[in-house]
């Protein structure tokens, strides 16, 4: 695999819009020759009857299923809140007038 040049890498450090100095994009090219063969190496190891996956084990949706039920009714939910208005709980402002 070609190595990556100084003006990839210089090209690169434009696209993520940092300002590098000469001595950093030296070092950021001999990392990112290093990334690059890793990922050729895991290139080489997939195999095309293996599907790309996110995860390496099966995922399941472990949340119990939304079955409705009975429920509180507006007035039992309010009955034990500290203060009320207008049919809702009523709680301290937290932002101004302004926000």
């Amino acid at each position: 695999m070609p190595a990556i040049t100084p003006e990839e890498v210089a090209h690169l450090a434009v696209l993520a819009r940092l300002d590098l100095p000469a001595e950093h994009l030296a070092r950021l090219r001999a990392e990112l020759d290093i990334i690059l063969e890793s990922v050729a190496t895991v290139s080489e190891v997939a195999a095309d009857d293996i599907p790309p996956t996110s995860h390496p084990l099966p995922l399941t949706n472990v949340f119990r299923a939304d079955v409705v039920q009975p429920s509180l009714t507006a007035e039992q939910a309010l009955s034990a809140a500290p203060a009320t208005e207008s049919g809702r709980f009523r709680v301290p402002r937290i932002l101004d007038d302004e926000s």
